[in-house]
């Protein structure tokens, strides 16, 4: 080996351990803040299933991924210089949402400089992935609750009259004879449209093999979320207008909204299944020599 690789090789060993030592120590409040909210917030708990999942594509792919040409390129500092800005961006104005973004920036550079355009490109996935791992801007989340709100509200409400249940609506705050409910945050679909959309994504990714039926699949989890959210509230109404149960708290609301997500999986398991015989593509095989796209 000549002098000229030895250096070579030596910077790039320093480069590597300056890039990860940035990493650990410039995002490790990311990642408190992150793990707070999967801890915290019900709707992103699917975040801790983020990072082992992507270990294991990872893994998969480790043979296709020996076998990828490798051309290191100097764009890959640009982009991880890029991240960077952002992320102080971020500290200074304090929009936690771009902090998380610049981390997946920076890894993406990082597998570029080290690695290259090609390996970043089966490595798109994983990479894509680590998305759902990031909460929801507060202001975007607020605003696109209401609306979803009101719409449950207004389907559970029209399904219950059609069945002569006496009921009236005032926005999203549903009238009984007997009792009121309201159609509050984690009624409205948004809750379990954050980990429907995630596992929408790996049945995609596992199940179908064209760009096109992985998005509708993908997509198909917006409606799903917001349908089984209908249905939810429609039985409520019906358990509080007929029985004595009350779903709403304790340990049978726990075991309805339970009930609830599976069914809204299985939806999306059917939908995957109908797509599927569209797809004239063979499914992706779980073997480690299937390489990785999107």
């Amino acid at each position: 080996m000549s002098k000229k690789t030895t250096r070579h090789n030596q910077i790039d060993l320093l480069l590597t351990a300056a890039l990860f030592g940035i990493f650990v120590v410039a995002y490790l409040p990311v990642w408190k803040n992150l793990i707070w909210s999967w801890y915290q917030m019900e709707e992103y708990s699917h975040g801790f299933l983020v990072i082992p999942v992507c270990i294991y594509l990872l893994w998969l792919e480790r043979d296709a991924l020996s076998e990828t040409p490798k051309a290191p390129s100097s764009w890959g500092l640009l982009l991880v210089f890029f991240s960077l800005v952002i992320y102080i961006f971020s500290h200074f104005a304090g929009v936690l949402t771009f902090a998380n973004l610049s981390m997946i920036l920076l890894l993406s550079g990082m597998v570029v400089y080290f690695y290259g355009f090609l390996p970043l490109k089966k490595l798109l996935f994983p990479l894509l992935l680590l998305l759902f791992m990031i909460p929801f801007p507060s202001q975007i989340y607020s605003k696109l609750t209401i609306p979803i709100q009101l719409l449950v509200s207004k389907w559970s409400v029209s399904s219950a009259l059609s069945l002569g249940v006496p009921v009236y609506r005032e926005g999203n705050v549903i009238h009984l004879p007997d009792a009121a409910l309201q159609v509050v945050q984690a009624c409205s679909g948004l809750r379990s449209m954050m980990s429907l959309l995630f596992l929408g994504a790996l049945l995609a990714y596992f199940g179908l093999k064209s760009n096109l039926a992985r998005s509708v699949l993908l997509l198909a989890s917006i409606p799903v979320a917001v349908f089984v959210n209908i249905v939810r509230v429609f039985i409520l109404i019906l358990c509080s207008a007929y029985t004595p149960y009350d779903l709403t708290q304790g340990g049978l609301h726990t075991t309805f909204g339970i009930a609830i997500f599976l069914l809204a999986l299985a939806l999306l398991i059917l939908i995957e299944g109908v797509l599927s015989l569209w797809d004239k593509k063979p499914a992706r095989r779980l073997s480690s020599s299937s390489s990785v796209s999107v």
